[in-house]
């Protein structure tokens, strides 16, 4: 192995790593709110729980296929709502998505380009952003976050 192949390797974990992390903290944040407050919004104009939770599983998705080289639409930004209206629904397309990212992540280990990392980073700072904004949602609804437990 050389040691560009171990600097890309080690890349690819603390990606993987960070991606999981945030995902995990997202998906058990997901699973806090009851389903009743999927579709509530703290204000008129902003997007409730379940837009958020969709937008965060489209685009996660748009990562695992962009990185496994498919060819994208991202003109939706979000899962649709009439396919993905339930919670259970909602959290199954997140960690599905998630999962699928991880390990598009994981198959370009020894090999990630800068334009494949700069994706990765973007999007992780992505969810985390919108963790960030499910927080205060959770806390305006009276829910403490997993994570603060």
């Amino acid at each position: 192995m050389t040691a560009k192949t171990a600097k890309e390797e080690t890349l690819a974990a603390v990606l993987i790593g960070r991606w999981e992390q945030v995902g995990r903290k997202l998906a058990t944040l997901a699973e806090a709110f009851p389903e009743d407050r999927y579709e509530s919004a703290p204000a008129e104009g902003v997007r409730t729980v379940g837009d958020v939770l969709r937008h965060v599983a489209f685009w996660n998705q748009y990562v695992a296929d962009s990185a496994n080289g498919r060819k994208v639409d991202d003109s939706l930004n979000e899962l649709p709502k009439a396919d993905y209206a339930t919670k259970a629904r909602v959290v199954k397309a997140l960690n599905r998505a998630s999962a699928d990212a991880a390990s598009a992540i994981q198959s370009h280990a020894g090999k990630m380009d800068a334009k494949t990392a700069e994706m990765i980073v973007s999007f992780i700072e992505h969810t985390s952003e919108h963790y960030g904004q499910l927080v205060v949602y959770a806390r305006l609804n009276g829910i403490v976050p997993p994570a603060s437990r």
